[in-house]
């Protein structure tokens, strides 16, 4: 007998919308830290070239918050590019991190599953989230910008980020935030996701069934696309 469920949570990146895969990182991040130096040189903030920051961008990588805590993009920004936060004008944290993230969004390209999906599970009557960490600490706000623009903000009851808590997967904190807005229960909720550190044992260590997905089809225990997640509901 199918367990009955009151709602479905997914993942964001790669899970709906395709950006890149892990060992494609370093190359992007990159192109989005140059696009950052090119805005700080016009604005007389940094003088040299993003591969002059090489290291200080892999010290970044590098940094263990030990308990999966979110270190903001702007922080780290100020780090890199050794600016006095105190100094800046007050538009230039967000220009940088709007910045940063554009060689990410021009990446973007939604699966055709998603919209149909998400559309079906709302008329079962189950309630959908989008819950999701975001690269480097990246603003939530960006990301909602990018979800509108993807015609997925409205195609779900709530969406978290990483940032809007503090906290990234696998940390409860991000899973306790989601099923608060959505006004369910951990073990009356699926998760669907494509990374098994972040996407399956965090919603599990809470109680929350999940789902994996893998949509290169090398996976045989995972689906291979949303719309499979029909087939188990």
């Amino acid at each position: 007998m199918k367990k009955t469920y009151d709602a479905v949570i997914c993942d964001y990146g790669n899970t709906l919308v395709w950006y890149y895969t892990r060992d494609q990182w370093p190359a992007i991040r990159e192109e989005c830290i140059a696009e950052v130096a090119a805005y700080l040189n016009s604005k007389g903030l940094f003088e040299g070239d993003a591969g002059s920051l090489a290291e200080r961008v892999r010290s970044e990588e590098r940094i263990d918050s030990g308990e999966h805590r979110v270190v903001p993009l702007e922080e780290r920004l100020v780090r890199i590019f050794s600016l006095e936060r105190a100094a800046l004008e007050a538009d230039v944290a967000p220009a940088m991190c709007r910045l940063f993230m554009q060689p990410i969004f021009a990446l973007a390209r939604r699966h055709d599953d998603v919209l149909p999906t998400l559309n079906s599970l709302r008329e079962r009557g189950l309630r959908t989230g989008i819950l999701s960490n975001t690269p480097w600490g990246s603003p939530s706000i960006l990301w909602r910008e990018e979800l509108d623009r993807h015609r997925l903000l409205s195609a779900v009851d709530a969406a978290v980020f990483c940032c809007d808590c503090g906290w990234r997967k696998p940390a409860r904190q991000p899973f306790d935030l989601i099923l608060e807005k959505l006004g369910v229960n951990a073990d009356r909720s699926l998760f669907v996701g494509d990374d098994p550190r972040w996407d399956i044992a965090g919603p599990r260590a809470i109680g929350m069934e999940a789902v994996l997905i893998d949509r290169t089809g090398k996976n045989a225990d995972a689906i291979h696309g949303l719309r499979e997640l029909l087939d188990r509901l």
